[in-house]
Protein backbone atom coordinates (compact mmCIF):
# COMPACT_ATOMS: atom_id res chain seq x y z
CA UNK A 1 0.00 0.00 0.00
CA UNK A 2 1.69 3.16 -1.24
CA UNK A 3 0.99 6.44 1.17
CA UNK A 4 1.88 10.14 2.30
CA UNK A 5 2.92 10.57 5.81
CA UNK A 6 2.54 13.97 5.69
CA UNK A 7 -0.32 14.68 2.59
CA UNK A 8 -0.76 18.40 3.69
CA UNK A 9 2.37 19.48 1.85
CA UNK A 10 0.67 18.07 -1.54
CA UNK A 11 -1.27 21.42 -1.60
CA UNK A 12 2.19 22.86 -2.52
CA UNK A 13 1.44 21.12 -5.61
CA UNK A 14 -0.83 24.53 -6.39
CA UNK A 15 1.88 26.44 -6.95
CA UNK A 16 2.90 23.86 -10.48
CA UNK A 17 0.00 25.77 -12.22
CA UNK A 18 0.64 28.92 -11.24
CA UNK A 19 4.09 29.09 -12.40
CA UNK A 20 3.00 27.74 -15.45
CA UNK A 21 0.61 30.66 -15.99
CA UNK A 22 3.23 33.13 -15.40
CA UNK A 23 6.14 31.03 -17.80
CA UNK A 24 2.71 31.63 -20.42
CA UNK A 25 2.85 35.47 -19.70
CA UNK A 26 6.42 36.11 -19.99
CA UNK A 27 6.57 34.16 -23.33
CA UNK A 28 3.59 35.90 -24.67
CA UNK A 29 5.12 39.14 -23.59
CA UNK A 30 8.44 38.43 -25.52
CA UNK A 31 6.72 37.12 -29.02
CA UNK A 32 5.17 40.49 -28.73
CA UNK A 33 8.20 42.25 -28.11
CA UNK A 34 9.96 40.50 -30.99
CA UNK A 35 7.16 41.23 -33.21
CA UNK A 36 8.01 44.93 -32.43
CA UNK A 37 11.85 44.50 -33.96
CA UNK A 38 11.00 43.06 -37.06
CA UNK A 39 10.46 40.52 -39.69
CA UNK A 40 10.61 36.97 -37.99
CA UNK A 41 12.66 35.12 -40.64
CA UNK A 42 14.90 38.15 -40.59
CA UNK A 43 15.41 38.07 -36.76
CA UNK A 44 15.83 33.98 -36.78
CA UNK A 45 18.93 35.08 -39.63
CA UNK A 46 20.31 37.58 -37.11
CA UNK A 47 20.08 34.83 -34.38
CA UNK A 48 20.66 31.42 -35.36
CA UNK A 49 21.68 30.48 -32.25
CA UNK A 50 19.14 31.25 -29.91
CA UNK A 51 16.63 28.15 -29.13
CA UNK A 52 12.98 28.45 -27.92
CA UNK A 53 12.80 25.24 -27.47
CA UNK A 54 15.68 24.88 -25.24
CA UNK A 55 14.45 27.71 -22.90
CA UNK A 56 10.72 25.33 -22.55
CA UNK A 57 12.61 22.04 -22.10
CA UNK A 58 14.42 23.64 -19.08
CA UNK A 59 11.53 24.82 -17.90
CA UNK A 60 9.73 21.99 -17.79
CA UNK A 61 12.57 20.02 -15.80
CA UNK A 62 12.85 22.16 -13.39
CA UNK A 63 9.33 22.26 -12.77
CA UNK A 64 9.54 18.59 -13.06
CA UNK A 65 12.29 18.78 -10.03
CA UNK A 66 10.28 21.08 -7.80
CA UNK A 67 7.35 18.56 -8.58
CA UNK A 68 9.24 15.42 -7.16
CA UNK A 69 10.86 17.95 -3.89
CA UNK A 70 7.23 18.63 -2.76
CA UNK A 71 6.36 15.04 -3.05
CA UNK A 72 9.67 14.63 -1.12
CA UNK A 73 8.14 16.68 1.60
CA UNK A 74 5.23 14.33 1.41
CA UNK A 75 6.92 11.49 2.87
CA UNK A 76 6.22 8.98 0.03
CA UNK A 77 5.71 5.37 2.15
CA UNK A 78 5.02 1.53 1.07
CA UNK A 79 3.69 -0.39 2.85
CA UNK A 80 6.55 -3.66 3.05
CA UNK A 81 4.34 -6.09 5.40
CA UNK A 82 0.59 -6.89 4.99
CA UNK A 83 -1.02 -9.09 7.74
CA UNK A 84 -4.59 -10.48 8.40
CA UNK A 85 -5.05 -9.31 11.72
CA UNK A 86 -8.39 -11.15 13.71
CA UNK A 87 -10.59 -8.91 16.48
CA UNK A 88 -13.21 -9.10 18.02
CA UNK A 89 -15.90 -6.84 17.47
CA UNK A 90 -19.32 -6.30 16.16
CA UNK A 91 -20.68 -4.81 13.06
CA UNK A 92 -23.38 -1.57 13.56
CA UNK A 93 -25.18 0.28 10.98
CA UNK A 94 -26.29 3.90 11.50
CA UNK A 95 -29.76 4.46 9.98
CA UNK A 96 -29.98 8.63 10.40
CA UNK A 97 -33.24 10.21 9.51
CA UNK A 98 -32.37 13.62 7.54
CA UNK A 99 -35.98 14.85 6.38
CA UNK A 100 -36.70 18.53 7.53
CA UNK A 101 -38.78 17.54 10.77
CA UNK A 102 -35.08 16.39 12.39
CA UNK A 103 -34.15 20.44 12.13
CA UNK A 104 -36.52 20.69 14.42
CA UNK A 105 -35.08 22.51 17.75
CA UNK A 106 -36.84 21.17 20.76
CA UNK A 107 -33.78 18.73 21.55
CA UNK A 108 -30.72 21.50 21.66
CA UNK A 109 -29.20 22.29 19.10
CA UNK A 110 -31.51 20.12 16.79
CA UNK A 111 -32.55 16.28 16.83
CA UNK A 112 -30.32 16.48 13.34
CA UNK A 113 -27.05 18.11 15.52
CA UNK A 114 -27.90 16.26 18.58
CA UNK A 115 -28.21 12.77 16.49
CA UNK A 116 -24.79 13.06 14.90
CA UNK A 117 -23.18 14.12 17.84
CA UNK A 118 -24.69 11.04 19.80
CA UNK A 119 -23.14 8.51 17.46
CA UNK A 120 -19.89 10.44 17.09
CA UNK A 121 -19.50 9.80 21.05
CA UNK A 122 -20.42 5.91 19.88
CA UNK A 123 -17.79 5.79 17.48
CA UNK A 124 -15.33 7.06 20.74
CA UNK A 125 -16.41 4.09 22.09
CA UNK A 126 -15.90 1.42 19.35
CA UNK A 127 -12.49 -0.39 19.48
CA UNK A 128 -12.58 -3.53 16.75
CA UNK A 129 -15.94 -2.82 16.07
CA UNK A 130 -17.29 -1.89 12.11
CA UNK A 131 -19.79 1.09 11.69
CA UNK A 132 -21.50 1.99 7.96
CA UNK A 133 -23.77 4.74 7.42
CA UNK A 134 -27.64 5.00 5.99
CA UNK A 135 -29.12 8.19 5.29
CA UNK A 136 -32.94 8.57 4.71
CA UNK A 137 -35.92 10.16 4.11
CA UNK A 138 -38.67 9.52 1.60
CA UNK A 139 -36.00 7.62 -0.07
CA UNK A 140 -32.12 5.71 1.99
CA UNK A 141 -28.55 5.10 0.43
CA UNK A 142 -25.39 4.12 1.81
CA UNK A 143 -23.32 7.32 2.97
CA UNK A 144 -20.67 5.10 4.15
CA UNK A 145 -19.93 1.53 3.67
CA UNK A 146 -19.48 -0.72 6.66
CA UNK A 147 -15.68 -0.12 8.02
CA UNK A 148 -13.47 -0.29 10.80
CA UNK A 149 -11.93 3.70 10.24
CA UNK A 150 -13.20 5.55 12.70
CA UNK A 151 -12.10 8.91 11.60
CA UNK A 152 -13.06 8.58 8.15
CA UNK A 153 -17.06 7.27 9.84
CA UNK A 154 -16.70 11.17 11.63
CA UNK A 155 -16.02 12.80 8.81
CA UNK A 156 -19.19 11.55 6.91
CA UNK A 157 -21.08 12.21 9.69
CA UNK A 158 -20.13 15.78 9.80
CA UNK A 159 -21.23 16.32 6.12
CA UNK A 160 -24.68 14.84 6.89
CA UNK A 161 -27.88 17.51 6.11
CA UNK A 162 -31.14 17.10 5.16
CA UNK A 163 -30.13 18.47 1.37
CA UNK A 164 -28.51 15.32 0.38
CA UNK A 165 -32.25 13.53 -0.35
CA UNK A 166 -34.49 15.29 -2.35
CA UNK A 167 -37.80 12.86 -1.34
CA UNK A 168 -39.33 14.06 1.71
CA UNK A 169 -40.67 11.67 4.09
CA UNK A 170 -39.98 9.14 6.67
CA UNK A 171 -39.73 5.58 4.73
CA UNK A 172 -38.23 3.66 7.61
CA UNK A 173 -38.91 0.44 6.01
CA UNK A 174 -36.54 1.19 2.71
CA UNK A 175 -34.08 2.50 5.28
CA UNK A 176 -33.80 -1.26 7.32
CA UNK A 177 -33.78 -3.03 3.92
CA UNK A 178 -30.64 -0.32 2.42
CA UNK A 179 -29.20 -1.15 6.15
CA UNK A 180 -29.59 -5.23 6.17
CA UNK A 181 -27.93 -4.95 2.97
CA UNK A 182 -24.78 -3.32 4.15
CA UNK A 183 -23.57 -5.94 6.20
CA UNK A 184 -20.55 -8.24 5.35
CA UNK A 185 -21.18 -11.96 5.24
CA UNK A 186 -18.94 -13.07 7.84
CA UNK A 187 -20.77 -15.69 10.38
CA UNK A 188 -21.48 -15.63 14.09
CA UNK A 189 -20.58 -12.03 14.66
CA UNK A 190 -23.45 -9.49 16.51
CA UNK A 191 -24.89 -7.31 14.28
CA UNK A 192 -27.52 -4.09 14.59
CA UNK A 193 -29.18 -1.26 13.22
CA UNK A 194 -28.87 1.69 15.39
CA UNK A 195 -32.07 3.88 13.29
CA UNK A 196 -32.23 6.90 14.78
CA UNK A 197 -35.59 9.33 13.65
CA UNK A 198 -38.48 11.65 14.97
CA UNK A 199 -41.00 9.07 13.20
CA UNK A 200 -42.57 11.67 11.17
CA UNK A 201 -44.64 10.61 7.89
CA UNK A 202 -44.17 6.97 8.59
CA UNK A 203 -44.62 5.41 4.93
CA UNK A 204 -45.38 2.10 6.37
CA UNK A 205 -43.97 -1.79 6.31
CA UNK A 206 -41.35 -0.50 9.04
CA UNK A 207 -42.38 -3.33 11.88
CA UNK A 208 -42.46 -5.77 8.91
CA UNK A 209 -38.59 -4.90 7.62
CA UNK A 210 -37.91 -5.08 11.64
CA UNK A 211 -39.00 -8.14 12.07
CA UNK A 212 -37.13 -9.46 8.74
CA UNK A 213 -34.32 -8.12 10.70
CA UNK A 214 -34.43 -9.93 13.74
CA UNK A 215 -34.70 -13.33 12.06
CA UNK A 216 -31.53 -12.62 10.25
CA UNK A 217 -29.82 -12.12 13.76
CA UNK A 218 -29.91 -8.27 13.45
CA UNK A 219 -30.91 -6.08 16.46
CA UNK A 220 -32.57 -2.92 15.77
CA UNK A 221 -32.53 -0.33 18.24
CA UNK A 222 -34.36 2.54 17.27
CA UNK A 223 -33.76 5.94 19.15
CA UNK A 224 -36.23 8.66 19.26
CA UNK A 225 -35.55 12.12 19.04
CA UNK A 226 -38.02 15.48 20.21
CA UNK A 227 -40.33 16.04 22.30
CA UNK A 228 -43.97 14.15 22.22
CA UNK A 229 -45.70 18.12 22.31
CA UNK A 230 -44.59 19.37 18.99
CA UNK A 231 -41.67 21.89 17.25
CA UNK A 232 -42.10 23.94 14.44
CA UNK A 233 -39.52 23.73 11.50
CA UNK A 234 -36.57 26.38 10.88
CA UNK A 235 -36.43 27.43 7.67
CA UNK A 236 -32.84 28.78 7.81
CA UNK A 237 -34.00 32.31 7.13
CA UNK A 238 -35.27 33.15 10.57
CA UNK A 239 -38.46 31.75 9.76
CA UNK A 240 -40.29 28.65 10.30
CA UNK A 241 -42.29 25.57 7.96
CA UNK A 242 -45.87 26.32 6.79
CA UNK A 243 -48.21 24.51 5.41
CA UNK A 244 -50.68 25.64 2.28
CA UNK A 245 -52.83 27.40 4.17
CA UNK A 246 -50.29 29.00 6.00
CA UNK A 247 -50.28 27.79 9.27
CA UNK A 248 -46.94 26.67 10.99
CA UNK A 249 -46.34 23.24 10.75
CA UNK A 250 -45.67 21.35 14.30
CA UNK A 251 -43.26 18.25 14.14
CA UNK A 252 -44.06 15.49 17.12
CA UNK A 253 -41.91 12.29 17.85
CA UNK A 254 -44.49 9.24 17.21
CA UNK A 255 -42.83 7.57 20.18
CA UNK A 256 -45.14 4.43 19.91
CA UNK A 257 -44.52 4.01 16.50
CA UNK A 258 -40.99 4.05 18.08
CA UNK A 259 -41.61 1.12 20.49
CA UNK A 260 -43.01 -1.06 18.00
CA UNK A 261 -40.04 -0.81 15.82
CA UNK A 262 -37.89 -1.93 18.61
CA UNK A 263 -39.99 -4.93 20.06
CA UNK A 264 -39.91 -5.61 16.36
CA UNK A 265 -36.46 -5.72 15.89
CA UNK A 266 -35.91 -7.60 18.99
CA UNK A 267 -33.99 -4.31 20.05
CA UNK A 268 -34.38 -1.25 22.26
CA UNK A 269 -35.99 1.78 22.42
CA UNK A 270 -34.33 4.59 23.61
CA UNK A 271 -35.87 8.34 23.90
CA UNK A 272 -32.75 10.86 22.75
CA UNK A 273 -33.86 14.64 24.72
CA UNK A 274 -31.35 16.98 26.23
CA UNK A 275 -29.77 14.61 28.85
CA UNK A 276 -26.61 12.32 28.56
CA UNK A 277 -29.12 9.28 29.26
CA UNK A 278 -29.43 8.14 26.02
CA UNK A 279 -25.78 7.80 25.01
CA UNK A 280 -25.39 5.83 28.51
CA UNK A 281 -28.53 3.44 27.51
CA UNK A 282 -27.00 2.76 23.74
CA UNK A 283 -23.67 2.20 25.13
CA UNK A 284 -24.38 -0.04 27.36
CA UNK A 285 -27.01 -2.01 24.52
CA UNK A 286 -24.55 -1.70 22.01
CA UNK A 287 -21.67 -3.67 24.49
CA UNK A 288 -24.40 -6.81 25.38
CA UNK A 289 -24.37 -7.54 21.64
CA UNK A 290 -22.45 -11.11 21.03
CA UNK A 291 -18.80 -10.41 19.48
CA UNK A 292 -16.82 -12.17 16.78
CA UNK A 293 -13.64 -12.17 14.85
CA UNK A 294 -13.81 -9.82 11.78
CA UNK A 295 -10.96 -9.91 9.33
CA UNK A 296 -9.04 -6.69 8.54
CA UNK A 297 -6.15 -6.21 6.36
CA UNK A 298 -3.56 -3.73 7.84
CA UNK A 299 -0.31 -2.74 5.96
CA UNK A 300 2.51 -2.22 8.43
CA UNK A 301 6.02 -1.86 8.36
CA UNK A 302 6.58 2.00 6.06
CA UNK A 303 9.37 2.20 4.53
CA UNK A 304 10.71 5.66 2.76
CA UNK A 305 10.56 6.37 -0.27
CA UNK A 306 11.92 9.86 -0.75
CA UNK A 307 15.37 8.27 -2.01
CA UNK A 308 13.79 7.08 -5.71
CA UNK A 309 12.14 10.65 -5.64
CA UNK A 310 15.80 12.38 -4.42
CA UNK A 311 17.71 10.44 -7.65
CA UNK A 312 15.04 11.43 -10.03
CA UNK A 313 15.38 15.05 -8.89
CA UNK A 314 19.10 15.15 -8.94
CA UNK A 315 18.92 13.70 -12.92
CA UNK A 316 16.58 15.94 -13.75
CA UNK A 317 19.22 18.89 -11.82
CA UNK A 318 21.90 17.45 -14.20
CA UNK A 319 20.17 17.26 -17.47
CA UNK A 320 18.40 20.90 -17.10
CA UNK A 321 22.22 22.41 -16.42
CA UNK A 322 23.77 20.41 -19.28
CA UNK A 323 21.42 22.01 -21.77
CA UNK A 324 22.36 25.33 -22.55
CA UNK A 325 19.71 28.53 -23.61
CA UNK A 326 21.65 28.99 -26.91
CA UNK A 327 22.34 25.88 -29.63
CA UNK A 328 25.54 24.65 -28.91
CA UNK A 329 28.29 26.29 -30.87
CA UNK A 330 30.14 22.76 -30.78
CA UNK A 331 27.36 20.93 -32.39
CA UNK A 332 26.70 23.63 -34.98
CA UNK A 333 30.35 23.34 -36.84
CA UNK A 334 29.54 19.58 -36.13
CA UNK A 335 26.73 19.46 -38.53
CA UNK A 336 28.75 21.97 -41.17
CA UNK A 337 31.49 19.71 -41.24
CA UNK A 338 29.33 16.39 -42.61
CA UNK A 339 27.77 19.10 -45.01
CA UNK A 340 31.24 19.55 -46.75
Amino acid sequence: MFRFDDPIYLWLLLVIPFLVLIRFGMWRKQKKYWKKLGDKNLLKQLSPDVSPIRSMVKFVLLLAALTLIILMLARPQMGSRVSHEKRNGIECIIALDISNSMLAQDVVPSRLEKSKMLVENLVDHFNNDRIGLVVFAGDAFVQLPITSDYVSAKMFLQNISPSLIQTQGTDIARALRVSMSSFTQQDKIGRAIILITDGEDHEGGAEDAAKEASKKGINVFILGVGGTKGAPIPTGNGGYLQDGAGETVMTALNENMCRQLAQAGNGTYIHVDNTSDAQEQLNNAIAKLQTGQTDSVVYSDFDEQFQAFAILVIVLLIIEACILDRKNPALLKLKLFKKK
